[in-house]
C-alpha cells in the first residue's frame, strides 16, 4: 500500500428520509422574507439525511447498516414535529446523538428539504 493510500481519510455514509413539519415564524414579519412568507405557517417536507462518519480502516470498522439502523431509531414517530428548527439545527441534534455513540470521529451531516434545498455541516 502506498503512502497516499495509507494516509487517505476514510468515510462511510448512510442516507434516510423522514416526513416532518416545521415553520419559519420570522418569514411572516421580516420584510426581507416577504417573497417566502408562506414558510411562516406549519408546512410539510420530506427531510433527507446523509450522515458521513470517519472510519480508520477498510474492513467495516463501522457496519453502515448498523449505523443506519441507529440513525433511524432516533426518530421514533412516523412524522417529526420540529416546530421552528432549521435543517442545520436538525443536523446539530443528530450529531450530538451520533457523537455519543461514535465518539472522536469527524462527521459530515447533510439535511435537505424535499431533495431541493439543504445544509451541510462538517464536524471535526
Amino acid at each position: 500500500m502506498n503512502k497516499q493510500t495509507q494516509e487517505a481519510k476514510r468515510w462511510i455514509w448512510v442516507t434516510f428520509k423522514k416526513v416532518g413539519f416545521h415553520k419559519y415564524p420570522a418569514a411572516a414579519t421580516d420584510p426581507n422574507l416577504q417573497d417566502v412568507s408562506y414558510l411562516s405557517v406549519r408546512h410539510r417536507h420530506l427531510f433527507g439525511f446523509k450522515v458521513q462518519i470517519e472510519v480508520y480502516h477498510n474492513d467495516r470498522e463501522l457496519e453502515f447498516h448498523q449505523v443506519l439502523n441507529y440513525c433511524e431509531s432516533l426518530f421514533t414517530t412516523q412524522a417529526i414535529e420540529i416546530d421552528h428548527k432549521s435543517v442545520e439545527m436538525l443536523a446539530d441534534e443528530l450529531h450530538a446523538k451520533l457523537s455519543e455513540k461514535y465518539p472522536n470521529r469527524c462527521m459530515k451531516i447533510e439535511v435537505d428539504e424535499d431533495g431541493e434545498c439543504g445544509g451541510l455541516i462538517e464536524y471535526n
